[in-house]
């Protein structure tokens, strides 16, 4: 975060707080972006003993949300923070919130997996795969976004969720098709959608960081707002 400034603060334990804050809730987004991966990879493969180790693992996830909350509860009460670092510290409570709630799309998508291997089923799923490559990107390119604090690059993040959204649109149609051809389809595919629904989700959640990065870069909350003027407020 080459503009937090932390070296402008006048106490170096203050500076040493808001570094460690930010190093943990990167932690937090690796800890996410590997739990996609596996969940993923897991639903790919129909690997129960990968899902498996996913739903377990959500538990880090939560412990960490819980844990950088309190710290930044703890720091407002104790350093009354002002202007960007109180940005800082309300972007970051923000963000945490999503990123556990991708921890939880992760968990939905390792247990379609589950469900999948136990009935023996894998046909439909190849309709999530490039869906589920794209939510990995997105959220690994949120991630950087988020270490830099790069409002622009936030901003066209933000623009790329849209592609998500299509993609999904496109993958309901396809299984509303294959339910009216097969009735006896319908169990098969709501798993199928649950789990699409849940990447999708994922997209979401990162144009929601994406925001925060903008609300702490440029003080502006550009959430419910048009293109047009998200783009004016990046550039003033």
């Amino acid at each position: 975060m080459e503009n937090m400034n932390l070296n402008k603060h006048i106490s170096g334990q203050f500076s040493a707080e808001l570094e460690d804050i930010r190093n943990r809730v990167l932690a937090m987004g690796g800890l996410v972006e590997r739990q996609l991966e596996q969940a993923l990879d897991a639903l790919g493969s129909l690997d129960a003993e990968l899902a498996q180790k996913v739903i377990e693992g959500d538990h880090k996830v939560n412990g960490m949300e819980v844990a950088i909350d309190e710290e930044c509860t703890r720091i407002i009460a104790k350093r009354q923070p002002a202007a960007s670092d109180l940005r800082l510290i309300i972007a970051i409570t923000k963000t945490i919130a999503d990123l556990e709630r991708i921890g939880d799309s992760c968990v939905r998508i390792a247990k379609a997996a589950v469900e999948k291997r136990a009935n023996n089923q894998r046909p439909l799923l190849v309709s999530i795969e490039n869906m589920g490559r794209h939510a990995t990107r997105t959220l690994h390119n949120t991630l950087d976004t988020l270490a830099r604090m790069d409002a622009e690059a936030a901003f066209e993040l933000h623009k790329q969720d849209a592609v998500l959204d299509k993609e999904y649109e496109g993958i309901i149609r396809q299984l509303m098709t294959y339910m009216m051809e097969d009735p006896r389809s319908i169990p098969e595919v709501l798993d199928v959608l649950w789990a699409a629904r849940a990447v999708e989700r994922v997209g979401d959640r990162c144009k929601n960081i994406c925001e925060y990065v903008i609300y702490y870069v440029k003080g502006k909350d550009v959430r419910h707002t048009s293109y047009e003027d998200m783009e004016k407020d990046i550039r003033d």
